[in-house]
């Protein structure tokens, strides 16, 4: 582990993994999103992260947008800066999201709508998703839970 400070992490990257969490998080907030929840991307805790770490954690959006103030950046600067000693309560929130699967990487293109193969599953004539659009960002989260779910072992099954 490395130093903590700005844009400095002192988490070892680890390669993402599939997990029955995290699909069923993912479709969950899906849900969510397609019914009349507020939506804002400039909000921390009402945006594509902060809505998958409301379903995770059961924190309110507003007490996550405040955590999140703490420390300067959006989420992808967040998950580069996460560090779980660091004692910020932002920090306990990407924690949970990795405690289920995601890596930084995942955050960063969680809120930024572009994980390559992610993007390369959309239906025909869908291959450019608007970051901060709602439909857009309901069918990513869909596409990428049907790729983590191929990803599990054939015996596990996400059935709620």
């Amino acid at each position: 582990m490395g130093t903590t400070g700005p844009g400095v992490s002192c988490y070892a990257l680890v390669m993402a993994r599939a997990t029955v969490e995290l699909v069923k998080a993912l479709r969950s907030t899906a849900t969510r999103l397609r019914s009349e929840v507020h939506y804002q991307w400039g909000h921390m805790g009402q945006c594509n992260c902060g809505h998958l770490a409301q379903t995770i954690t059961q924190i309110s959006h507003r007490d996550i947008h405040r955590s999140a103030m703490i420390r300067e950046g959006d989420w992808e600067q967040q998950a580069n800066d996460y560090c779980p000693t660091s004692g910020y309560r932002i920090d306990d929130i990407i924690a949970a999201l990795m405690d289920i699967g995601m890596n930084p990487s995942d955050i960063g293109n969680l809120e930024k709508l572009r994980d390559d193969a992610v993007l390369a599953r959309l239906p025909q004539g869908k291959r450019y998703l608007t970051h901060n659009r709602r439909e857009d960002v309901v069918l990513y989260m869909e596409t990428w839970a049907t790729l983590l779910e191929e990803a599990l072992p054939t015996a596990v099954s996400v059935a709620a």
